[in-house]
């Protein structure tokens, strides 16, 4: 698969997720059949949900021509700032509400969803400079 492919199917996965996330945000209970008290402590729901759109985001930004830095700042930035939204969004949703520490935990799993990936993208770049 080219870079080009490569960067807009991760580009699209990440705008499907942020759109699932979206979704599950304007519900009630958006899952009805995980126990109650799993929402009362669901940081680490967060940190998954938001480590995914990172990961997603730095690897579409992998076939775009930035320091790696740069691109995992962006990442980074990107999954918070959709986090930030998202809590937002969720303060007019009945039954929900906007907690600082569901926005740490977005911008924590951001983080390690986007270094994931730049470790992932590091590993297959240094592969195919030792077949070149």
């Amino acid at each position: 698969m080219s870079v080009r492919a490569r960067t807009v199917l991760l580009a699209l996965g990440a705008l499907i997720w942020a759109a699932l996330i979206f979704w599950a945000s304007s519900k009630p209970n958006p899952f009805p059949q995980l126990p109650r008290g799993l929402f009362d402590h669901d940081k680490l729901l967060h940190a998954a949900a938001y480590a995914v759109l990172g990961g997603l985001v730095r690897g579409a930004l992998g076939g775009v021509p930035f320091r790696p830095w740069v691109a995992l700042g962006l990442a980074v930035a990107v999954g918070t700032a959709y986090g930030a939204s998202d809590e937002w969004h969720q303060s007019f949703v009945p039954n929900r509400s906007s907690d600082p520490g569901d926005l740490a935990a977005d911008a924590m799993g951001a983080a390690a969803g986007a270094a994931m990936a730049a470790l992932i993208l590091r590993r297959q770049r240094a592969r195919a400079s030792i077949r070149a």
